[in-house]
């Protein structure tokens, strides 16, 4: 099942770009953010209620807020600095590069989490990087 929700999560990240690219013409890149950032949380909390989940809060520990807040804070910065790039720069030359992270993610989880890192993860992460500077340039 969670191939099919990473699949859905990559077909709908594909979306949000151009939907990106197409809204924040004439708009500064900050404030497309923000209202991008108000439709998550709203969907998102929408969602918490309608599945009863908003009783689940209190059992949240110290770290998982701790890690929640800083991946919260690593997401803004990243949608700030994806949307200033979208804005300066061509979709298709922007998302691959921001696609990096895919490698980026690989590398941290081997060193930070101690994930196993297989000859087929590491061709599969440097023909990602390569493909991306194919297109990038």
């Amino acid at each position: 099942m969670w191939l099919l929700y990473a699949i859905l999560g990559a077909v709908f990240a594909a979306i949000t770009s151009i939907l990106a690219k197409i809204g924040i013409e004439g708009v500064n890149s900050n404030l497309a953010v923000a209202v991008r950032t108000v439709v998550v949380l709203v969907m998102a909390w929408g969602i918490v209620f309608i599945t009863g989940k908003q009783h689940d809060i209190a059992e949240i520990s110290t770290k998982s807020w701790t890690f929640l807040g800083l991946s919260g804070l690593a997401t803004g910065l990243s949608w700030i600095f994806f949307y200033r790039a979208l804005q300066m720069g061509e979709a298709s030359k922007v998302v691959p590069i921001d696609k990096l992270s895919v490698v980026i993610s690989i590398v941290l989880a081997f060193v930070i989490l101690g994930e196993a890192v297989s000859v087929k993860t590491v061709i599969g992460g440097l023909l990602i990087a390569i493909g991306t500077l194919v297109l990038a340039l």
